[in-house]
């Protein structure tokens, strides 16, 4: 049974440790074909990470994918969180501007709506997010308003690689995205080491204050 890790820094303070400091939600992307396999039975979509236009063109091919930034995000004006949103590409829109520098390719996946499954210590707390809008159904970060939320159960065979994933990876916490086709299938995108989850606690009424509040009094989560 994990614990929360107390490190000796000043005043005393108790917190989660993470395997790098980290001070955005930019994720860590598993590339590992294992990992990927044990997480969900589809591991990751297809995807690249490249600098090189005809790399890029010829992973498209004929079909739209989704590009990801890389980077997560700047505060703007009146501290406001600014980000690259998802957005789909064909090869015809790639230009000699991608060689500026590294850029993630994903193939499109058909979603029936997305999870963002939230872990701390032994505790999985998977959240179902129902979008309202095309915007949204493409990047759910650019139209909150329209999220419906809805606690579900994470099938057996994804819990057990998402633990194997923390205990890989050495992470405590980890905020967790995947979709969910249409015929139920969940496939795993990213594990974010400090991805946001009190707007979950807030919207879905999943006690994720509580148990981040007892992890960080040392109690056993």
């Amino acid at each position: 049974m994990s614990t929360a890790t107390a490190t000796p820094v000043p005043l005393g303070v108790r917190h989660l440790v993470s395997p790098a400091p980290t001070n955005s939600e930019e994720p860590v992307i598993t590339y590992s074909e294992g990992l990927q396999l044990n997480v969900s039975a589809e591991g990751n979509p297809w995807h690249v990470i490249t600098s090189d236009p005809e790399h890029a063109r010829a992973f498209m091919g004929d079909d739209a994918v989704v590009y990801k930034g890389l980077g997560g995000g700047v505060l703007g004006p009146e501290g406001k969180r600014q980000f690259l949103p998802v957005a789909l590409v064909s090869a015809d829109e790639v230009d000699d501007g991608v060689s500026g520098t590294a850029h993630l390719f994903q193939e499109r996946v058909d979603k029936a709506y997305e999870v963002r499954l939230t872990v701390i210590g032994e505790r999985m707390f998977p959240v179902a997010i129902h979008t309202g809008s095309e915007a949204a159904r493409l990047d759910w970060r650019t139209d909150y308003q329209s999220h419906r939320y809805e606690v579900v159960d994470v099938p057996p065979e994804v819990e057990k690689g998402v633990r194997q994933l923390m205990d890989e990876l050495g992470l405590f916490f980890g905020a967790l995205d995947f979709a969910v086709t249409p015929d139920g299938r969940w496939v795993f995108f990213e594990v974010n080491p400090n991805g946001q989850w009190h707007w979950l606690a807030v919207r879905a009424g999943v006690p994720l204050v509580e148990v981040m509040a007892d992890a960080l009094q040392g109690e056993t989560v």
